[in-house]
């Protein structure tokens, strides 16, 4: 059996999270992003974690027709090394952050 790269790679998807949740990872401090109906090919060489605020993406895992679907609401996690096909049916506009390995952010609780 052939081993793909995306085997054992996931999107995560934390439906409709509470408020304490959001304010807890700081979200609204986060960078925004946003595009229009299409399709996109990512490749995501650090994990990202986005929240998304308006649209409604179905994420094919390259070399596959398996596919993840989440939207407006929903919050998103895309391992690290993931490589995919966004298929964007209503336009999106998103907070989102990329892990990195660096302790140069400070930890406050509510300032951005």
């Amino acid at each position: 059996m052939a081993a793909d790269s995306n085997s054992n790679l996931r999107i995560t998807i934390e439906r409709n999270p509470p408020q304490p949740r959001l304010a807890e990872l700081n979200i609204k401090c986060w960078p925004k992003w946003g595009c229009s109906p299409g399709k996109y090919q990512l490749k995501f060489d650090a994990e990202e974690t986005c929240y998304l605020v308006k649209g409604k993406v179905k994420a094919y895992l390259k070399g596959s027709s398996e596919f993840v679907e989440f939207g407006a609401g929903d919050l998103v996690t895309i391992p690290k090394g993931l490589s995919c096909t966004w298929d964007v049916s209503v336009a999106v506009d998103k907070y989102y952050k990329f892990e990195s390995n660096s302790s140069s952010t400070s930890s406050s609780s509510s300032s951005c």
